[in-house]
């Protein structure tokens, strides 16, 4: 078995990753032992309460979408979106550069959300469903309905129209 010493600190960069894993369906493997607890062949990294994978490398944790996205493609970008929002699938097909806008606009709905339906909201004075959909912090739709499935409808393809391959509907 190949033994990295702590005094042999290298710089994290796509390299270096191969060196230290093999890829395989969104996972990472050691493919050398630092330590007792991390042997050759072992699945990297530890999971922590919102589904994103963490490791440690030389003293630093790293997300594991991230270390994955440097292996595929030689760079960080300052955010990693998870296209189909499940934090835990890695695979590299489901990850992607996004901006902040961009990872905003594939949240998934809020826990708050009373109408059941991304970006409708039930407006108590003129009771009606309101549409409102935001692009580059701004609103960029907005529009009253008394039909719940019409806003909802509504509501998507504005987000396809605007949001494009980052729009998410649940």
């Amino acid at each position: 078995d190949t033994r990295l010493s702590k005094t042999n600190v290298k710089m994290i960069n796509k390299d270096y990753l191969h060196e230290l894993f093999e890829y395989k369906d969104g996972e990472l493997y050691w493919k050398v032992t630092l330590s007792n607890k991390r042997k050759k062949g072992d699945m990297a990294g530890c999971l922590l309460p919102k589904g994103y994978k963490t490791i440690g490398i030389d003293g630093k944790n790293y997300f594991m979408h991230r270390l994955i996205f440097m292996m595929f493609y030689g760079y960080l970008p300052k955010k990693i979106d998870h296209k189909d929002g499940n934090a835990k699938n890695n695979k590299i097909e489901n990850l992607r550069n996004a901006s902040d806008l961009e990872n905003s606009y594939n949240a998934k709905i809020r826990k708050d959300n009373t109408s059941g339906c991304k970006g409708v909201i039930w407006h108590k004075y003129a009771k009606k469903w309101i549409v409102v959909i935001k692009a580059k912090n701004k609103v960029i739709y907005s529009k009253y309905f008394d039909n719940l499935e019409l806003a909802d409808l509504v509501a998507q393809e504005a987000r396809n129209k605007y949001h494009k391959d980052f729009a998410r509907h649940n």
